[in-house]
C-alpha cells in the first residue's frame, strides 16, 4: 500500500520518531476512511459538490497506477475533510492544521514518486489558530522543588538503600527510596538539560561523559548534539548509577539504559509522564500542566531571561531552525510587560508622566 511505503520512507529516510510515525499513519487512515465514505468521492468529476477544473486536472494527469486514496487527493475532498474535522468532530484548529500538514507531506512524497502531478493541499486554506505561548514554571518554584527533594539524592539516602536491600532485597521501603531517587533524576535531567522525553528515554550510561561533563543526545532526525552538565547534576547521576547497581545487582555498562525501573527495565513514556506529574504535583507552588515538555520550555525561558543568545539556546534544544526557538522571546516580552505594568511609574499613572 502507498501509505505503508510512505511510513517506511519517513521511518528510514526522514528518521521520524515512532510517535510521529504513529500520528502520520493515524491521519492517513482517518482521511482514507473519510474519503471512501464521502458522498463527493467516486462521483463523476463535474457532479461533485464544489468541484473545479483544478480537481479534474489532478485526476487527468495522474499515473495509470491508481487507488481510491490517490483518487481522493483532490482539493474538494480535502476541503470536505477539513470541514468534517472542524464542524462535525469539533477538533481544535491546531489539530486540523496538523492533519493538513501530514496530507501535504504525503502528497509531496507522491509527487517525488511520480504518482501525483501537484499538491492539492496547497489550495486549501488552513484554519486560523490563536497564538499560544509556551507554558513554563516559575524559577523560584523549581528551586523550591529541588531544595525539598535534595535529601532523596544524597549519599545518606544511598547508604540507607544499601542497608535495607542487604537485609531484605524486596523491602518496600528500599524500593520506595530508589523510585524517589529515580523520579528526581528524571526531573533533574529534563530541567537541567532541556532534552525531550524521547531523548531522555534513549540515553545510555555511555551518553554521559563525566570527565568532560557533557551529555550526548540523539535528537530528531538522528542528529547528535552535546549538552554541558553542571557539577551538581554529574554528581547526582553518579550516585543514581550506584543506586541502580544496588537495586538490580548488576553493574551498569556503557550500553545500559541510563534510567531503569526498580526491576532493572528501561523506562517508557508513560512512566516519565507519571513521574513528572507526581513530583511537581507535590509542590503547592507549581501550577498548570505538568509535563516533560513544559520543563524544556522552562529552561529555555530562563536562559533567555538571563541573556543567553537565541543561537546558543537553539543548539542546546536541538531545534532545526531558529524560528522554533524564537517563540520563547514572547514569554520574555510578556514577563517584561508584567514587570513594567506593576513597577514603572508611568505605567502606574496610566502614562501621564506621573501626574
Amino acid at each position: 500500500m502507498i501509505t505503508d511505503d510512505y511510513i517506511e520512507y519517513i521511518r528510514t529516510v526522514r528518521r521520524y520518531s515512532p510517535r510521529t510515525q504513529a500520528i502520520y499513519r493515524d491521519v492517513l487512515e482517518r482521511f482514507s476512511a473519510f474519503a471512501l465514505g464521502d458522498r463527493s468521492f467516486g462521483k463523476p468529476q463535474d457532479d461533485r459538490r464544489g468541484g473545479s477544473s483544478r480537481d479534474a486536472g489532478c485526476h487527468s494527469e495522474r499515473s495509470e497506477e491508481s487507488s481510491p486514496l490517490l483518487d481522493a487527493l483532490t482539493p474538494t475532498v480535502i476541503r470536505n475533510y477539513e470541514v468534517q474535522l472542524l464542524d462535525d468532530e469539533s477538533l481544535d484548529p491546531r489539530t486540523v492544521g496538523q492533519h493538513l500538514s501530514v496530507l501535504s507531506s504525503f502528497c509531496r512524497y507522491l509527487i517525488q514518486q511520480g504518482r501525483l502531478p501537484s499538491n492539492p493541499v496547497r489550495l486549501i486554506s488552513r484554519p486560523k489558530t490563536s497564538k499560544r505561548l509556551p507554558q513554563f514554571y516559575r524559577e523560584d518554584a523549581m528551586k523550591q522543588y529541588f531544595s525539598d527533594t535534595e535529601h532523596d539524592t544524597d549519599e545518606e539516602a544511598l547508604e540507607q538503600l544499601r542497608a535495607l536491600l542487604a537485609a531484605h532485597p524486596a523491602d518496600p521501603t528500599g524500593i520506595d527510596l530508589y523510585e524517589r531517587r529515580l523520579r528526581r533524576m528524571i526531573l533533574s535531567l529534563l530541567y537541567g538539560t532541556g532534552i525531550r522525553r524521547s531523548e531522555l528515554l534513549s540515553l545510555t550510561v555511555g551518553s554521559v561523559d563525566f570527565s568532560r561533563r557533557t551529555l550526548s543526545v540523539r535528537g530528531k532526525g538522528d542528529k547528535m548534539r552535546e549538552i554541558p552538565l553542571v557539577a551538581g547534576l554529574c554528581k547526582e547521576i553518579l550516585l543514581y548509577l550506584q543506586a541502580v547497581e544496588t537495586m538490580t545487582g548488576v553493574q551498569p555498562t556503557p550500553g545500559t539504559p541510563l534510567l531503569q525501573t526498580a526491576k532493572g527495565r528501561p523506562l517508557y513514556p508513560v512512566y516519565v509522564d507519571r513521574a513528572v506529574k507526581r513530583e511537581l504535583g507535590m509542590s503547592g507552588s507549581i501550577s498548570g500542566r505538568k509535563s516533560p515538555h513544559v520543563l524544556r520550555h522552562t529552561l529555555a525561558t530562563e536562559l533567555l531571561d538571563e541573556g543567553t543568545d537565541l543561537n546558543s539556546i537553539k543548539e542546546l534544544l536541538g531545534h532545526a531552525s531558529l524560528a522554533a526557538t524564537q517563540v520563547y522571546t514572547h514569554n520574555s516580552i510578556e514577563k517584561l510587560r508584567t514587570v513594567y505594568q506593576t513597577a514603572h511609574p508611568r505605567a502606574k499613572s496610566g502614562g501621564n508622566n506621573g501626574h
